[in-house]
């Protein structure tokens, strides 16, 4: 395979001597080869990126454009960048040679041009082509496998999330419809304050899982219309520990972000949220957003507890306080993106209110 590859290579000759044009075709084509030429440099620029040779013998002493120049152009070309350049030359001054070097040509033969180290020359550096070639295919193969199988454990993660909501949720269909729309604002939120692409992504997917926990709370404590009395608000504040114990042995960033937003969900900036008192910097930012959104979103919807508010009251309470949620729990920066961001989250709900499946 290596030698029928090498044997049907075209080469492109760049000489202004038609003398040592033909020369150079005799030689080559006893070898095998296809021959291109090109009486200068202008002419050898076009040749080489619309027939796309193999391998180029260029002279370097030429009239208009000479062969360093030439390099330099098929080097700065992405087209051409590639092939292979041998000059040919009579210059036998190291100078010359180290700057044809730097400009990027990759071997040398003198002239006169002898017969059999020409073919020594250009058999090796087409092998060597070949050899480069079957690597860099090797290595885009392997990319592109690597990219298939980062997609489907992607995908993988994507789907554990999909069905351990589904467990956690499936006794009330609000409950649903919430999770759907705290991913749409926590990426918002996020994207709105500059956080990386990654980051984005993992937020949508690991918010719906701030609430698993739940799945443990008995559904006279959970679903309770009324006030909790002080042992069953005990019990319900325990879902945030048991959210993150449910998903701290995932290993994806999915889970490892939904185990820290779980845990930290309800901390609050000035330190009185639960279940550890954590205050401003010492809660994860992911926590800190998932907070705020969690918030508008339970003001906005009907709960076993208080009937909906609209988006305005909604956002008055949170910017402003109602004595039971109060704008110092929430981390200022996060809260000065949240206002900016109050048309996108009026958007996401009304958008989101009617849907029936996640």
């Amino acid at each position: 395979m290596e030698t029928a590859k090498t044997h049907a290579a075209t080469i492109l000759l760049v000489d202004d001597e038609p003398s040592n044009l033909r020369l150079l075709q005799v030689l080559l084509k006893a070898d095998g080869y296809e021959t291109l030429t090109a009486a200068c440099g202008a002419e050898a620029l076009v040749l080489a990126e619309e027939r796309q040779p193999n391998l180029i013998l260029l002279d370097i002493l030429m009239p208009e454009m000479d062969g360093f120049e030439v390099t330099r152009r098929l080097k700065a070309n992405p087209r051409t960048r590639n092939i292979p350049i041998i000059m040919v030359t009579s210059l036998e001054d190291r100078a010359s040679r180290l700057w044809a070097l730097e400009l990027g040509a990759e071997e040398f033969l003198s002239k006169p041009v002898d017969g059999a180290e020409l073919s020594v020359r250009v058999s090796n550096l087409l092998r060597l082509n070949d050899y480069t070639d079957l690597l860099a295919d090797h290595n885009h193969r392997l990319k592109e496998k690597v990219t298939e199988r980062t997609a489907q454990l992607a995908d993988s993660y994507r789907e554990t999330i999909y069905i351990m909501t589904a467990a956690a949720e499936h006794k009330d269909e609000e409950t649903g419809m919430h999770v759907i729309r705290i991913s749409y604002y926590c990426r918002a939120l996020a994207e709105y304050m500059g956080m990386d692409e990654a980051f984005c992504d993992r937020i949508f997917y690991a918010s719906p899982m701030h609430d698993i926990g739940k799945i443990g709370i008995p559904d006279q404590i959970l679903l309770k219309p009324g006030s909790f009395e002080l042992d069953e608000w005990e019990i319900m504040k325990a879902h945030t520990k048991l959210g993150a114990e449910i998903l701290k042995y995932g290993n994806s960033p999915y889970m490892r972000m939904g185990a820290e937003i779980a845990l930290n969900h309800h901390e609050r900036w000035d330190g009185g949220g639960y279940p550890n008192g954590k205050r401003g910097e010492e809660i994860p930012i992911s926590a800190r957003l998932m907070n705020i959104c969690d918030q508008y979103d339970a003001l906005r919807a009907k709960r076993p507890y208080k009937p909906p508010f609209d988006h305005d009251k909604t956002m008055l309470i949170i910017t402003e306080g109602d004595g039971r949620t109060m704008p110092d729990h929430f981390d200022p920066a996060v809260l000065a993106a949240f206002t900016a961001c109050a048309e996108t989250f009026r958007g996401i709900y009304a958008e989101h209110t009617m849907l029936s499946a996640y």
